[in-house]
């Protein structure tokens, strides 16, 4: 049946993140150090999005600089890092992608302490770091990643943790895993944003903040399971030029949390939805298109938000006579270098 392993692999979400969070005081545990000068981070594909989403937690609960690595730097330009005193983590799904590794053991060579983030304790990422955080949720079995990715987002914020301080208690985390299952129990906003999309081939995703990463998934997850010529931005940068292509055929989805960036980006949505642009709004609102439940803050809202992307992708896939598990040109593990 078309979607059947994304939709298992989807399913399985809560009962991964109750795995992982049980977890949660032993990777706290592991990663109690001396305060890093600052962090470096290394990713590829959706792993990336997982970062974006750590650039900006770890920066803001360490107060140190947060920068996404550049591999091709390391592995084609031969530039000599100089990390004395930081942390270096990279995300991997599977762990065996051959640059992440490389890059992650130059820079530990370099002077950092390296931190793996993967589903495989056996993968040569995780073997090569000096900490590895094993996300534990299982097989991953259709090509786009789901319960991997919202695994990644809560090990980042476990790592947050960790360094410095957040704006979520405990109590947070134990409620998490039932507001994935009621957001999996009704697919019914995704269904109707679906219908609302139509035969529309390009999509254009926003967001800002914390959710930022969110509407790059987003489009990400629609490209890769419906062909979808859709690309994420940033509602900031969004207004520096891409606001050209923002013509009335083009459907625009808002992410948002409650929060400092969810004016700015409501401000973007309504301006174009009066301009005849078609909007999905992917937020807390009760009258969103997309609704999540708004009981976590700004931070955590990530999870739920990129399992209703999960659930909009998955849709209009299957509304399009698309299989999501096997897109076409792609695979589990891309081995770039």
């Amino acid at each position: 049946m078309k979607g059947a392993r994304m939709g298992a692999d989807m399913a399985e979400q809560p009962d991964v993140l109750r795995r992982l969070l049980g977890r949660r005081s032993e990777i706290v545990a592991s990663l109690e150090h001396e305060e890093p000068a600052g962090v470096v981070l290394v990713a590829r594909g959706s792993s990336d999005y997982a970062a974006i989403f750590a650039r900006y937690l770890l920066e803001a609960a360490t107060g140190r600089p947060v920068a996404l690595a550049a591999p091709s730097l390391l592995t084609l330009y031969g530039t000599e890092p100089r990390l004395e005193g930081w942390l270096a983590l990279a995300i991997s799904q599977s762990g065996r992608t051959p640059e992440i590794t490389t890059v992650l053991e130059r820079y530990g060579a370099a002077g950092a302490r390296t931190v793996a983030l993967t589903n495989d304790a056996e993968s040569p990422l995780a073997v090569a770091a000096d900490v590895s955080i094993v996300l534990g949720a299982g097989e991953e079995r259709a090509v786009p990643a789901t319960k991997t990715f919202t695994a990644q987002l809560a090990a980042v914020a476990l790592v947050a943790e960790a360094l410095g301080r957040v704006p979520w208690p405990a109590d947070d985390w134990q409620r998490m895993p039932g507001v994935i299952e009621d957001l999996l129990a009704d697919a019914g906003p995704a269904t109707s944003a679906a219908e609302s999309l139509g035969d529309a081939d390009e999509l254009v995703a926003v967001g800002r903040g914390y959710l930022m990463c969110i509407a790059f998934e987003a489009a990400l997850k629609l490209r890769e399971a419906t062909g979808v010529r859709a690309e994420g931005w940033s509602a900031a940068d969004f207004r520096h030029g891409p606001m050209t292509v923002a013509r009335g055929e083009i459907p625009l989805l808002a992410v948002s949390a409650p929060g400092p960036a969810a004016a700015d980006v409501e401000e973007l949505a309504g301006q174009l939805e009066r301009a005849g642009t078609p909007v999905l709004r992917l937020s807390e609102r009760p009258d969103a298109e997309l609704p999540y439940p708004g009981v976590l803050p700004e931070p955590l809202c990530a999870l739920p938000a990129a399992v209703r992307a999960q659930q909009l992708a998955l849709t209009l896939a299957l509304q399009r006579g698309i299989d999501p598990d096997e897109p076409p040109g792609l695979r589990k593990v891309t081995p770039t270098t």
